[in-house]
């Protein structure tokens, strides 16, 4: 049997212990953020338990280890997404996403805007846009655009018809 008095002092040691190792998760997670890493082999090279180490980490730095790592990928992304010439896909995948929907989804709930809307923004150009195949159209398939009424707020809509119709171009 312990004496008394070393159960506080063996829970800080524990404490302490446990503070390291989610330091050393979290250091890992910043340099290897473009690896495929999840939980699992996290916790392998901490010697825990998946469901601990991510109780662990929440409470330790308000996060889940997931939620840190896409955090780290997004906030990586948008550095990279400055460059000019690189797509959105390639992105993706330089910064270890394996979906490209789940990086879009996640950097437009963590950022606020998809990411090609902020490639748009940051770069001041429009983004890589894949090719449409462009079909011919015969001429008798073309559409005409039909004559529209001239409009006014303060012409009500039962006299509006009444006046002369003009054609507007498209913009």
């Amino acid at each position: 049997m312990c004496h008394p008095s070393w159960g506080p002092a063996l829970a800080a040691a524990q404490h302490q212990s446990d503070l390291a190792r989610l330091r050393r998760v979290r250091d890992r997670i910043d340099r290897e953020y473009a690896q495929p890493l999840d939980v699992e082999a996290l916790a392998r090279g901490m010697h825990m338990t998946a469901g601990h180490l991510s109780r662990q980490f929440l409470l330790a730095y308000g996060v889940s280890p997931y939620d840190y790592l896409m955090a780290r990928r997004i906030e990586r992304a948008t550095a990279l997404l400055h460059r000019d010439g690189l797509s959105v896909t390639d992105v993706c995948f330089a910064v270890g996403c394996s979906s490209l929907r789940i990086f879009i989804t996640r950097f437009t709930v963590l950022v606020g805007m998809p990411p090609s809307a902020y490639q748009r923004r940051a770069t001041g150009t429009a983004a890589r846009t894949a090719k449409q195949a462009a079909t011919p159209i015969r001429s008798r398939e073309a559409r005409v655009a039909k004559p529209q009424l001239a409009w006014s707020p303060w012409i009500s809509p039962f006299t509006r018809a009444s006046f002369r119709t003009t054609t507007r171009t498209p913009p």
